[in-house]
């Protein structure tokens, strides 16, 4: 792997910083992620990580994007190898839900962090709008609900897998007890008759 002092494609040098400003999520927490903490810790100038996010909300919405970008991707990919009944489906869309949501705890971390702009809301707004097509694409053939009244109830079953994962990243509840009441939920919910 290069050094920071060694020079990086525009591409290369991004993914580089956003493995570094994950780090530091991790390690401190998201008031501790600004440009110059960033900077500092990926061994670059403030000018190269003012040049890639411009500012902390766009440091902070590339990783959010980052993390949706992957949880949709796992989500798809288990979709795929999945077998073809409501309960596998609603089996399979909650298991890739939790693992992303316990691989990836700072998600909810940052999520907060993005709260209160428009802009950022807004881009939120179309990453949700992307995971409920993913969901009633899968999901369609499975339920006798129209089109919009599937997305609808698409929309509140995610609401509810957010809060289902606040409990589970409290340690409130297990893996697997999170992973049954959401694909409860989805049969029970979106596969009406």
């Amino acid at each position: 792997m290069p050094t920071p002092s060694q020079r990086l494609s525009k591409q290369a040098r991004r993914e580089q910083l956003l493995d570094t400003a994950m780090a530091i999520v991790r390690g401190r927490s998201t008031d501790e992620l600004t440009l110059q903490t960033l900077a500092e810790a990926a061994g670059v100038s403030r000018p190269i990580v003012y040049d890639h996010f411009g500012t902390r909300p766009g440091l902070l919405f590339a990783l959010y994007q980052r993390l949706e970008e992957r949880h949709r991707s796992a989500t798809a990919e288990a979709l795929r190898n999945a077998v073809d009944t409501p309960e596998e489906i609603a089996g399979v869309m909650s298991a890739a839900y939790f693992a992303c949501a316990t691989d990836m705890p700072e998600f909810t971390a940052i999520s907060a962090a993005l709260k209160g702009s428009r802009e950022m809301e807004a881009s939120q707004r179309e990453m949700l709008d992307a995971y409920t097509e993913l969901m009633a694409d899968a999901l369609m053939r499975h339920s006798a609900l129209g089109l919009e009244a599937l997305r609808l109830r698409c929309v509140g079953v995610l609401g509810a897998a957010e809060a289902i994962a606040g409990e589970l990243n409290s340690d409130r509840i297990t893996a697997p007890v999170a992973i049954t009441a959401l694909a409860d939920l989805i049969v029970g919910g979106l596969i009406a008759r």
